[in-house]
C-alpha cells in the first residue's frame, strides 16, 4: 500500500509538459449551393491544420452532417509529407457536398492523422450551411 502511494505522489509531483492538439479550420470555398437534399460532388474545401504531430503519414477526411447522421458524405486518405501547420489546398479531393432539404444544417469536418495504421489524434471543426 505504501509503494502504491508513492508511486502515486511522484507522478503527481512530476512536471508536465504542455502538449499542443491538432486544430483544423475549412472554408466552403465556392461549391454549388444546394437545398435540395441530393449531394453533389465536388472539390473538396482549403483546410488549415495546426500542430499536425511528427511522424504523420496520411490524414483522413470525413464529413458528418450533425442534423442528419444517415447521410454519407464519404471520407478521403491523403498521403502527407509534413508536420507542424499544414495547408492542404482546396480540391485536394472530391466529396457529396453538404445539400440539407429546405433547411440550415450543422456540418463537421473530422480530420484523423495517422502513424502508419494507428490513428493518432483527430481534431473537427462545425460549419453551417448554407451560412
Amino acid at each position: 500500500m505504501r509503494f502504491r502511494f508513492l508511486v502515486l505522489a511522484a507522478i503527481l509531483a512530476a512536471p508536465t509538459v504542455a502538449s499542443a492538439e491538432m486544430s483544423v479550420t475549412f472554408d466552403w470555398g465556392k461549391i454549388p449551393r444546394c437545398t435540395t437534399g441530393r449531394p453533389n460532388v465536388v472539390d473538396s474545401p482549403q483546410f488549415v491544420l495546426k500542430d499536425v504531430p511528427e511522424g504523420t503519414t496520411h490524414l483522413l477526411f470525413r464529413m458528418i452532417d450533425r442534423d442528419d447522421t444517415w447521410a454519407d458524405h464519404g471520407q478521403k486518405k491523403l498521403k502527407l509529407n509534413a508536420t507542424g501547420d499544414v495547408t492542404i489546398p482546396a480540391g485536394s479531393f472530391k466529396y457529396l457536398s453538404p445539400c440539407p432539404k429546405g433547411a440550415i444544417h450543422t456540418y463537421e469536418w473530422h480530420v484523423t492523422a495517422f502513424k502508419g495504421m494507428k490513428p493518432v489524434i483527430t481534431a473537427w471543426r462545425q460549419g453551417n450551411y448554407p451560412n
